[in-house]
């Protein structure tokens, strides 16, 4: 049990971490009651990512994984839902419950998931672990979202996994009011790969939410929440404390549990739901943090506090204070998995852990895709997730005029995205993806003039005008004058620029 930091505690100058818990963690007394009851970590005393894969260049097996493509995109996409595991539970069974033949850590949270798990499944296979890691959405191939041993599968791997568990998809679509969805179908697959490989480890993101999300028929040994904002509020409630009660369905009996800094009462349910299942639990900014980072060439230098002591002069390629923090969880994830403060005191080895950081990528998330002028992708498409991007982009990039291209699906904050822009953009370039959801880009001008003014926007439905136009803009500085390009506002604008761009 760890004891909360109260207004007359003076810590010791000469102690960086709890200068870090002073000023990074604003606490509730009130919590000091929840966490009366809940157990709190302490210690006593992978090869590179593949990028982005592109189209199969086989035309036969390109045109096996498009009709693959075609029979899912058949089924209710993924923000149509129906809350309920029942049908991917009868999945599960046909198949003999793939996803209880090896252990697992479950990703939750708003922002930060993906990059987070890609983290976890570095560190993991850097200590020689073979790894199945299951993400969402993905920036340009299905592939992707179905990785093994830190790659994503390749397009035969993906076609046989479909075909294999297709007459069990039949047959559990034949018993159920309502057939297995696009993302259901997905996960049954991620279950039932990782299991054929076998992996040593799953490291499983959430689709949405927790407690009814297709993912949740796994038991994580590790239950991971990243930060919680508010994102898909129709869905998942109105307030932070509302949604973690919904991601709180992650944590199950026994587990360790690792939380991201967290608002207050997102905390104290997260801490509630643990104290019930007599779970542990380890807190950024108090069982462990980020101690220091220094902005590097391509990315930032950390001191990491992890469960297990201090990790020093650790190099993440990935820029912003956001992706140093979802290193810390990352670390303090995989230290759990493998029993630090609690079966074991020591560290991790740290120039395994150096060496993983140090291989990490995450597509979309602050990437450069061209210089000259530089256009940066980045997938944030909430108010939360565009203010992490929007402070990264101030302290990595020295921009001199930054013009944004944005394109945004309608069922977001949209206002609270340009917001959080504003004041980084000299102009912006409002456009749509193809997708159905995509928000329609006059429908999106009208909102952006109310926030940047009428002579600060320009429309351009289709992407490709609106990163010509964006890229003429930026050049009007002169060629090395700093102007930028910066694509956001949805991961598939994100996805489809990045093709348009040469990447993949």
């Amino acid at each position: 049990m760890s004891d909360l930091p109260h207004e007359n505690d003076q810590p010791d100058p000469l102690d960086p971490f709890e200068e870090i818990i002073e000023a990074e963690t604003d606490r509730d007394p009130d919590l000091a009651v929840i966490e009366a009851g809940s157990r709190t970590l302490r210690t006593q005393g992978g090869a590179p990512q593949a990028d982005v894969p592109a189209r199969p260049e086989d035309p036969e097996v390109d045109k096996a994984l498009r009709e693959v493509e075609a029979e899912l995109a058949s089924r209710w996409g993924e923000t149509k839902l129906e809350p309920s595991v029942s049908r991917i539970s009868a999945l599960m069974d046909v198949l003999g419950d793939p996803q209880r033949s090896y252990p697992s850590i479950h990703i939750t949270g708003t922002n930060g998931k993906t990059s987070t798990a890609r983290m976890i499944e570095c560190l993991l296979g850097a200590f020689e672990l073979r790894t199945g890691r299951y993400t969402s959405p993905h920036v340009q191939s299905i592939t992707e979202r179905i990785s093994l041993d830190g790659a994503p599968v390749s397009a035969e791997r993906f076609i046989e996994t479909y075909q294999d568990i297709k007459p069990y998809i039949e047959m559990v679509d034949a018993a159920q009011e309502y057939r297995l969805s696009f993302f259901e179908v997905l996960t049954g697959m991620a279950y039932a790969a990782f299991a054929d490989a076998p992996v040593d480890v799953a490291v499983v993101e959430v689709g949405m939410g927790g407690s009814w999300d297709a993912t949740n028929v796994i038991d994580g040994d590790v239950a991971v929440v990243t930060p919680i904002g508010l994102d898909h509020t129709d869905r998942l409630g109105e307030t932070t404390g509302e949604i973690a009660g919904e991601k709180a369905g992650v944590i199950k009996q026994g587990a360790t549990v690792i939380l991201a800094q967290q608002p207050v009462d997102a905390a104290q349910v997260l801490l509630k739901k643990a104290v019930e299942v007599d779970g542990t639990v380890a807190r950024e900014g108090l069982e462990f943090g980020v101690v220091a980072r220094q902005v590097a060439v391509g990315g930032q230098m950390l001191t990491l506090r992890g469960l297990g002591g201090e990790y020093p002069e650790v190099y993440l390629p990935l820029h912003g204070a956001h992706q140093a923090h979802n290193a810390a969880v990352a670390l303090a994830a995989v230290e759990a998995f493998f029993g630090v403060g609690a079966q074991r005191a020591e560290p991790l080895d740290i120039d395994t852990v150096r060496k993983a950081f140090a291989a990490v990528s995450s597509p979309g998330r602050l990437e450069v895709v061209r210089r000259s002028p530089t256009v940066v992708l980045d997938a944030a498409h909430n108010p939360a997730g565009a203010e992490a991007t929007a402070e990264a982009v101030r302290e990595a990039f020295d921009f001199t005029r930054l013009i944004g291209v944005v394109g945004a699906s309608g069922d977001k904050n949209v206002r609270g995205l340009l917001e959080a822009f504003e004041p980084i953009f000299a102009e912006v370039v409002v456009t749509q993806n193809s997708s159905h959801r995509a928000m329609d880009a006059d429908e999106l001008a009208a909102i952006a003039v109310e926030v940047f003014g009428d002579e600060r926007v320009q429309v351009e439905p289709r992407l490709p005008d609106a990163l010509e136009a964006a890229i003429t803009l930026a050049e009007e500085e002169g060629e090395f004058a700093g102007g930028g390009v910066l694509v956001t506002g949805s991961v598939i604008t994100v996805g489809e620029a990045r093709l348009l761009l040469g990447k993949g």
